[in-house]
């Protein structure tokens, strides 16, 4: 009925501030089915497992979820870069049949087996009353999903930006399962509730203060190594507290419903009650309650030192909160991100403010005039970009700027220009409008679409740009579809033929310098790498902007040979499409500071 996966064109239509729902939408109607039938699957083949009188079911749990792990390092290593999307589209699909066939022979095999055979299989805990062990199993599960959700956006935003980096704590997620299942013996609850105190006071330190550990190479297994050890905690205890194999269906229900409900409050929720990312604190606290009603039928030592270090967390809460909150004029969440806009301590001349999401800077301006009206952050007189404005194109001029930031760019603006900016996150178009002044004081004029950058210039047939500029890929997860061949087509029909496109490919940990010079060669153009120094009291940072053109006044230009550099050819590297890209291809050498 749905084979094969994949969503088809109808979907690309304009998102709404709060996609979430809509991709649940796309998901369910594209993968739903059979997602819900894998999904089912372990619990199912569980119970015809027990009905062939086996006394250990529970043992393909740790099985299945291995098995994610092995398929989760297997993707991004081994089938992402060897398949493009159709193939493992048709592959995927192929290896489905074939597993509804296989279920299909287990259930023709397990209908002829009575439901007497069933082997009462269980391990009781004399920490919770059957009473409330349902209830326990549900706020196991979720507390699990939390913390690796809100582990990996606070990694991912407020600690180290890497592309795929959040690949390691799903997999200290599975992991953990994989243990606790696979053994009785593997969780030991006395060692593991002390090691959990240990991880608590860690990552409570860890997330106090924004800035407390501030060198990945200590940051990130803190947070990783934290969260495997509250994982082991969740799993070892919901592994301890299983039933009998006739009760399993109960409790395989229980648990992932707690772990839908858990991904709900940090994916969904959170963005929507909270301003700053405090969802990794309010995990922690949860995590603490949870250990304390798991201990609750132990000694009342127990009890209290978990009630304290329940009280420990909470205290963390608050100092999170205080921490995002100090010399902080405003904090905003969307499904986008977490932005806030920061006021430097100085007064006088120099005061100014910046706009990030997590860590990643999203522009800067003085506050006071003349200072006000110079360009900053990536965007000064010498970068790519403000060479090209200044130098190569006299006014009027016709602007298009993919990626608003707090609208540096405009500062470039005469009497006669258009600079249109295309933002997807109408609360940056807000803060822009509202906190910064480049917008409200250009000379040119300025308009603004709110969308997905390569979806509205699909939908305009305007007149075409002399330079249009791409600005969307510091993050770590960069919009892989405004960099393919059929992206550079489409901003092809957008350009004038004497145009240049110019791409803002300043990233830590990816060379997208070299996709843009395959690109462009694919389509005759040629292509300059342009990179300026950083210059602190003016709030200028280093900058790589590729530019991309036909235009020889451009190409000759002597600023531009000044700042020009070489782009390394990447040996290999595969030519980006809508179909395919490799991520790991471009990776860079991390740099431990």
């Amino acid at each position: 009925m749905t084979l094969p996966i994949g969503p088809g064109s109808h979907w690309a239509r304009a998102a709404p501030d709060h996609p979430a729902w809509l991709i649940l939408e796309l998901l369910t109607a594209s993968v739903g089915l059979p997602f819900v039938l894998l999904s089912s699957t372990t619990p199912l083949l569980q119970h015809w497992v027990a009905r062939a009188g086996d006394a250990a079911p529970y043992r393909f749990f740790a099985v299945s979820n291995l098995a994610s792990l092995l398929a989760l390092l297997a993707y991004p290593l081994l089938i992402e870069p060897a398949l493009d999307m159709n193939t493992q589209r048709v592959c995927w699909s192929a290896l489905y049949v074939v597993f509804v066939s296989l279920c299909t022979a287990a259930a023709w095999r397990s209908s002829r087996l009575a439901d007497s055979a069933i082997v009462e299989a269980t391990l009781p805990s004399p920490a919770c009353g059957t009473a409330a062990r349902p209830l326990l199993w549900f706020a196991l599960a979720a507390c699990g999903s939390m913390l690796l959700l809100s582990i990996t956006n606070h990694v991912t935003q407020n600690v180290a930006p890497v592309p795929l980096l959040w690949v390691l704590p799903l997999a200290a997620y599975l992991l953990s399962y994989v243990l606790c299942f696979s053994r009785a013996t593997r969780y030991h609850r006395t060692f593991w509730l002390r090691a959990l105190a240990v991880a608590l006071g860690a990552l409570g330190y860890a997330v106090s203060d924004i800035n407390a550990i501030e060198a990945i190479q200590v940051s990130l297994p803190v947070f990783f190594l934290g969260l495997f050890t509250c994982c082991i905690f969740c799993h070892g205890e919901l592994a301890s507290l299983r039933p009998s194999a006739q009760d399993l269906t109960r409790y395989y229900v229980l648990i992932a419903a707690g772990g839908a409900v858990g991904a709900i409050f940090v994916g969904i929720i959170a963005p929507k009650i909270f301003r700053g990312i405090y969802e990794l604190p309010v995990a922690l606290l949860f995590t603490a309650l949870v250990a304390v009603a798991a201990v609750w039928q132990s000694s009342w030592a127990l009890r209290l030192v978990w009630l304290g270090v329940s009280a420990a967390m909470a205290v963390v809460t608050a100092q999170n909160v205080k921490a995002f909150r100090e010399d902080t004029v405003t904090m905003r969440r969307s499904f986008y991100g977490s932005l806030r806009v920061v006021e430097s301590r100085h007064g006088g001349a120099k005061q100014y403010r910046t706009l990030f999401n997590g860590t990643i800077e999203h522009g800067a301006q003085f506050l006071l005039p003349p200072l006000r009206s110079r360009p900053t952050s990536y965007y000064g007189p010498d970068s790519g970009i403000g060479i090209v404005l200044r130098e190569c194109f006299p006014a009027p001029k016709r602007i298009g700027v993919v990626g608003l930031g707090v609208g540096t760019v405009a500062a470039y603006g005469d009497t006669g220009d258009v600079f249109r900016f295309y933002e997807i996150n109408q609360q940056v178009a807000d803060i822009a409008q509202s906190l910064f002044f480049y917008l409200r004081e250009s000379r040119a004029r300025t308009e603004m679409v709110i969308g997905d950058g390569r979806l509205s210039l699909e939908r305009e047939t305007g007149a075409p740009f002399d330079v249009l500029a791409l600005d969307a890929f510091s993050g770590d997860a960069i919009p892989i579809h405004l960099l393919t061949q059929q992206a550079l087509a489409l901003y092809s029909r957008h350009l004038n033929p004497a145009g240049v496109l110019a791409f803002h490919v300043s990233n830590h940990y990816l060379d997208l310098a070299s996709v843009v010079q395959q690109l462009a060669a694919a389509r005759g153009y040629e292509s300059i790498l342009v990179r300026n120094e950083a210059d602190a009291d003016r709030l200028i940072e280093p900058a790589d902007w590729v530019l991309v053109t036909r235009n020889p006044a451009v190409l000759h230009n002597a600023s531009i040979a000044v700042h020009r550099r070489t782009i390394a050819p990447r040996p290999g590297l595969r030519l980006w499409t809508d179909d395919y890209n490799n991520l790991l291809q471009i990776l860079k050498p991390v740099k431990i500071q």
